[in-house]
């Protein structure tokens, strides 16, 4: 009896796989309180680090609810300069309505000029023609050097990527989506000889016929970005031509031997990495 109390405490348990036929074990485990505890924290904390890694480093995080993805980054953005031009009209409607004011009360009404003199800081000003002609030789040098040196051409703008309005290349039904490990481009369906645009300014760097992508057309956009438009019916811009946002390029077509129906092969690179075009734009 005692001994049968002691086995009964001792916690172990095994876990085994047995034949049903010739009761012969296939598999065991032998499972105590202490390793079943550590096997099930060690599960959780992968899960979660899966999970965390998952919603982090994939754009899984825009499915979370509240999270800002690029459309509404973009339209955040085109809100705040919206904002900002309508407080420049309300200081100018409050401007008006002030002198309207100041001229029904019989008061002069208040000029501009006025304004600009009282908003200049006291001690800028100077009526010395000498001190005036030795600031007016200083700033002419200081353009001059600068220009010489090439320090007032101004940089290229740069922008991010979330930050920019694309055009839709093709209105159509996305037919298989982006994955960056077997599928970095997306597939638009749309009817033949239907119009491809280019979806920013930039310059066609290649317009010609490969063998997979039939008539391919490559353009060059500010800010290492680079689009791709494969399987057109016919391009209508050559290598080296500029083209605006928007801009007729090529007809939808079926070319190349990659492809099984008419539509548009088409591919957005951001500084050497290829991107979800449907991050960013419409279709």
């Amino acid at each position: 009896m005692p001994k049968e109390e002691k086995e009964k405490r001792s916690g172990n348990y095994r876990m085994t796989l047995v034949d049903v036929n010739t009761h012969r074990v296939l598999w065991g485990l032998r499972i105590t309180p202490a390793r079943f505890i550590t096997i099930l924290i060690t599960s959780l904390v992968v899960l979660l680090l899966s999970a965390f890694l998952l919603l982090a480093l994939t754009p899984m995080k825009t499915f979370i609810p509240g999270y800002p993805d690029a459309h509404s980054r973009r339209t955040a953005i085109q809100n705040s300069m919206a904002i900002d031009s309508l407080e420049g009209v309300i200081k100018r409607w409050e401007f008006y309505s002030g002198n309207l004011r100041r001229v029904i009360e019989g008061e002069d009404p208040v000029k501009i000029d006025s304004l600009i003199r009282h908003t200049v800081v006291p001690g800028t000003e100077s009526d010395n023609p000498e001190d005036l002609h030795s600031r007016d030789t200083i700033l002419r040098q200081s353009v001059k050097e600068a220009e010489e040196f090439g320090l007032t051409a101004g940089a290229p703008r740069q922008l991010p990527i979330e930050g920019m309005h694309f055009f839709s290349p093709l209105k159509g039904v996305v037919s298989q989506g982006f994955d960056r490990a077997i599928h970095p481009y997306i597939d638009i369906t749309a009817p033949a000889n239907s119009v491809v645009a280019a979806v920013l300014d930039g310059t066609v760097v290649n317009a010609g016929w490969t063998d997979d992508g039939g008539n391919t057309i490559m353009i060059q956009h500010d800010d290492n970005l680079i689009s791709i438009y494969k399987h057109n019916q016919r391009l209508l811009k050559r290598t080296g031509d500029k083209v605006k946002a928007g801009t007729s390029i090529a007809l939808v077509g079926n070319t190349g031997s990659l492809t099984t129906g008419d539509h548009l092969h088409f591919e957005l690179w951001y500084r050497g990495e290829a991107v979800d075009p449907s991050m960013y734009i419409s279709f």
